[in-house]
């Protein structure tokens, strides 16, 4: 090879990397137009809210509490806060959420239950709840198997822990409560009487009330009417018969 020959130069090939940017700003620039008409069209947004399991509270007062309209924006609907919201309402156990795209929100609630009832203050009767909690009857009416608490007070503890044991105990057990006072002592501060259905007046307390409802049941069925005491050791005793029925006149004295 000759000393002097020039080398033949490499051509330069086009570079791409430009048109490629192009390209990608472009396709960013489309994708954002994509979601901001998605965002103003009627499919992001909710379009129907459907509630079950709610006797307490009506769809609207749900609604508003949950936070939950027709028209906000379907992604922006929380299903924790949504749970969280309708849990302060106090008369809701549990929540699930079920959203289903596009639009539709489905909330299921279930609500504590009713364990008794109370006449408050101003004469009109509240239902009890599982958790203590006390609302208005609502239009449906009540359940006439429930027993009536009496003579609380709303600031008792022992109220709400009544409650919750009440809860606890089947139906079939408790159908025959018709009345429960508190009836503190020193010894037993939780210490209750029960009135019956069947005529028989009843001593336990609260913390005794689930272990000792059984023989209670047994004494009903088994017993005339009269005081059964069920504390530390459970008793009972028939009432004493009257010497004239409640009602009936008095024989006349003979001169």
């Amino acid at each position: 090879m000759p000393k002097n020959q020039i080398p033949v130069l490499k051509e330069d090939r086009p570079k791409m990397k430009s048109g490629r940017k192009i390209i990608f700003i472009l396709m960013l620039l489309f994708l954002a137009l994509l979601i901001v008409l998605f965002f103003r069209s009627p499919v992001s947004k909710v379009s129907e809210i459907h509630f079950t399991g709610n006797t307490f509270n009506t769809e609207e007062q749900l609604k508003e509490k949950a936070g939950l309209a027709i028209g906000v924006q379907y992604f922006s609907v929380d299903a924790e806060n949504v749970k969280k919201n309708l849990a302060s309402l106090g008369t809701i156990e549990t929540v699930e959420v079920d959203k289903q795209f596009p639009g539709v929100v489905n909330v299921n609630v279930v609500e504590f239950p009713t364990v008794a009832y109370e006449l408050a203050n101003n004469g009109s009767l509240q239902a009890i709840l599982a958790n203590g909690k006390s609302i208005p009857v609502s239009a449906s009416g009540i359940a006439v198997e429930k027993p009536i608490l009496t003579q609380w007070d709303p600031k008792d503890p022992n109220k709400a822990k009544l409650s919750k044991v009440l809860a606890d105990i089947p139906n079939s057990m408790t159908s025959d409560i018709s009345e429960i006072l508190p009836s503190p002592t020193p010894s037993f501060p939780d210490r209750i009487k029960l009135y019956t259905r069947s005529k028989f007046e009843v001593i336990t307390a609260v913390s005794l009330l689930r272990d000792k409802v059984e023989y209670l049941n047994q004494v009903i069925e088994m017993e005339q009417p009269g005081i059964i005491t069920m504390l530390e050791a459970d008793s009972y005793e028939p009432f004493k018969p009257e010497k004239l029925e409640q009602g009936a006149e008095e024989p006349p004295t003979q001169e």
